[in-house]
């Protein structure tokens, strides 16, 4: 018996957790994959056979799939719980670029850690899932590392679009996009010069202009949250306590 719960959704990327439960130590029949994707194993173990040849899945291998690759399945071991995350073309062929593709992959203590994070990053898929994903596939299939020539002025015209609230800058992906990079890249390098991830500084703007309304007299702390792009009211309270140790309505009577 197969289960699949999604757990994050964005136009670019869905990360779905999967459960099986087979005791059939035969391969399935082969079938096509149907995504760019990468699977890793949460608990349990599998047989897969696809162009990478036969290899025991479990949680310190993972896979990558590309449409059309044929693969098929045994579950000697009896069961296992999976992490799927299927990508875009584009995104997939952003951050891979020139680079091939590995068919499995070492997961190490830093890819462990990092999948684990991602599973905990629903509140805000457009920059801290994005964030976390991009750099658990970095960390897990190895990418080259670029020259930093341009980085700085990389990071200021992300840092401008950020300030300005540019549409493109609603998610890391597509910013990245409009500044003609992976969004690896701009993650990697954006923290290695500002000194904090790409996402805690785009909070720190939004919590800058939580903190102006709020000193205004905003009235609805829904519309506020809502307003400056936060999934919804709580979110906003987590992340103003976060950083200011408050929430939204201390802060309000504060400043009032």
């Amino acid at each position: 018996m197969r289960t699949a719960t999604p757990l994050l959704r964005h136009p670019d990327f869905r990360v779905t957790a999967v459960r099986c439960r087979d005791d059939h130590t035969g391969w399935s029949a082969p079938e096509p994959a149907t995504a760019y994707g990468l699977v890793l194993t949460r608990r349990g173990g599998f047989r897969r056979a696809g162009r990478g040849g036969d290899e025991f899945v479990e949680p310190t291998v993972a896979y990558l799939t590309v449409p059309g690759e044929e693969e098929r399945f045994a579950h000697p071991a009896g069961g296992d719980d999976c992490t799927s995350v299927h990508l875009s073309e584009r995104l997939w062929r952003e951050l891979f670029a020139d680079r091939p593709v590995p068919a499995a992959v070492h997961v190490d203590a830093r890819v462990d850690l990092a999948h684990r994070l991602l599973l905990r990053a629903g509140a805000d898929p457009g920059f801290a899932a994005a964030e976390r994903l991009v750099r658990l596939i970095a960390a897990a299939t190895g990418p080259a590392v670029e020259a930093g020539a341009r980085s700085r002025r990389l990071v200021e015209r992300a840092r401008a679009a950020l300030h300005d609230d540019h549409p493109d800058a609603a998610g890391l992906v597509p910013l990245a996009r409009s500044l003609g990079v992976s969004p690896y890249r701009l993650s990697r390098e954006f923290q290695a010069l500002v000194g904090v991830p790409l996402t805690r500084y785009r909070n720190r703007l939004r919590v800058g202009r939580a903190l102006d309304r709020l000193e205004g007299g905003v009235d609805s702390l829904a519309a506020l949250a809502a307003e400056l792009g936060f999934v919804d009211q709580a979110h906003l309270t987590r992340t103003v306590r976060a950083q200011l140790g408050h929430t939204p309505g201390q802060l309000r009577r504060l400043l009032r």
